[in-house]
């Protein structure tokens, strides 16, 4: 078995006395991997614990590559190697495209992604570089922030909810993308709540529900698995979606 790039362990988080998280345990070793839920089951607050934001109470353990991760500031978490396109984006809205991605690949020599690798991964973008964030599409803006966050080169790139509030062309692409970039050996961990990108994207998948890890099951048997979807997911079964 390959040595696990994530390993999340006996995790629990709280907002103020509220607990979001309780005994989270999985391990990432490389691919893909999905992780799915409702809204309100906890996996923003998952995503904001391994990368160092708040909720500020987190116990238990999170370690990348081996080197604990609870404590350490996101800056220096994002340094070791991972990437983080959050939900909802987060782009300047008075920076253009261009300034984006040259305030992040400013001096990263070392790294295999430029801003000129991004506008070829995005065409798009290229054609909008001096545009600013708030003048960009869901779509394009969702390009930007996951371009943003391939320019730290990540070994493990983690993205909540990439899909929310896109046109379903636009989640084709998206979906085409993060298929073409697990290709190229990158590491994914993907939060989503929406089932058919999910299963389109990893093969494994782990069901989140009230802040804890419900269960562990591939793409193949939870889309052909209607009381799953619907006990876990509270969603109409995907055949149901294509019929």
């Amino acid at each position: 078995m390959a040595e696990s790039l994530l390993a999340v362990e006996h995790l629990d988080a709280w907002y103020g006395t509220a607990r979001a998280l309780e005994d989270v345990s999985f391990e990432v070793a490389g691919g893909s991997v999905a992780l799915i839920g409702r809204n309100g089951m906890g996996k923003t607050t998952l995503c904001n614990a391994i990368m160092g934001m708040p909720p500020a109470r987190v116990r238990g353990s999170i370690r990348f590559r081996g080197e604990e991760l609870v404590g350490r500031q996101s800056y220096r978490i994002a340094q070791l190697g991972i990437g983080y396109v959050p939900q909802g984006r987060r782009l300047f809205p008075s920076l253009s495209v261009e300034e984006h991605l040259r305030m992040i690949g400013r001096g990263r020599s070392d790294a295999g992604w430029t801003p000129e690798r991004v506008y070829e991964l995005f065409p798009r973008l290229g054609e909008r570089k001096r545009n600013g964030g708030a003048q960009l599409s869901g779509g394009e803006q969702q390009m930007l922030a996951i371009g943003r966050a391939l320019l730290t080169s990540p070994q493990l790139l983690i993205m909540d909810e990439p899909s929310e509030g896109l046109a379903p062309a636009i989640i084709e692409m998206l979906i085409e993308t993060l298929q073409q970039l697990a290709r190229e050996g990158l590491t994914i961990l993907l939060v989503e709540q929406n089932l058919g990108v999910a299963t389109a994207v990893a093969e494994r998948q782990l069901v989140m529900v009230a802040g804890a890890i419900a269960a562990e099951t591939t793409a193949k048997e939870l889309a052909d698995d209607p009381d799953l979807q619907r006990r876990f997911l509270g969603v109409e079964p995907l055949a149901a979606e294509a019929s």
